[in-house]
């Protein structure tokens, strides 16, 4: 079975609404479509990729090749697990976690995208809250950072209630323009301290050694 050689099929986060896992064929192609209608409103850039910038089908091209890019590169020295997300069977979403040398540092960098259409009902902090857990309680991660620009305040309502602490700035170019984001970071303390959704998880034994961990 395809899941003897590539276990990471076999992950599944489940929150109250949610579930993240990797998507079938069809089902990456129902988040290209997801993506070409829109991730944010037109005229906002919030992201450092250029989403509105490019027309749809660019858009959810991009989607796809991303995530064949993110599994074809992946080893356990630096790997991407970019999970949909799923609200009632149907994707709404990408949750993503990103590490290097995981087994020495245990640091993880987290990222997402919702359809335009299932922006403000709360997914967001669940699908976070689903890899924080992954991450923390079956990887042994010690601490997770994000980043968001300073002028878009949901991602970072979403770390505060999380836990994040702000982790200083990072200044990058978009569109011949410097943007400057906050970085946030979150401890296995903070976590551990912190509110957060019910997750469960179900992880094969022998996924483990892909993230780095004997």
């Amino acid at each position: 079975m395809l899941t003897d050689y590539w276990p990471l099929r076999g992950i599944r986060l489940t929150t109250p609404r949610l579930e993240l896992r990797l998507p079938s064929e069809e089902e990456l192609a129902e988040l290209a479509d997801l993506a070409a209608r829109g991730v944010h409103p037109p005229g906002e850039m919030p992201f450092l990729t250029p989403w509105t910038d490019r027309p749809p089908t660019d858009r959810g091209r991009y989607v796809i090749q991303q995530h064949w890019q993110r599994l074809g590169t992946w080893s356990p020295q630096e790997w991407a697990l970019e999970l949909a997300v799923f609200h009632r069977g149907r994707p709404v979403g990408v949750q993503d976690m990103r590490a290097r040398d995981f087994a020495l540092r245990r640091e993880i960098t987290t990222g997402s995208w919702l359809g335009l259409d299932h922006h403000g009902h709360g997914f967001g902090t669940e699908m976070r809250a689903a890899v924080l857990h992954f991450a923390f309680t079956e990887l042994g991660c010690l601490e997770a950072t994000t980043a968001s620009f300073a002028d878009n305040p949901a991602p970072l309502k979403i770390s505060r209630n999380l836990g994040y602490r702000p982790d200083g700035i990072a200044r990058d170019v978009l569109n011949g323009r410097t943007v400057i984001s906050q970085r946030l970071r979150l401890s296995r303390s903070d976590w551990q301290s912190s509110p957060r959704p019910p997750v469960t998880v179900t992880t094969p034994n022998n996924c483990l050694p892909l993230f780095g961990i004997t």
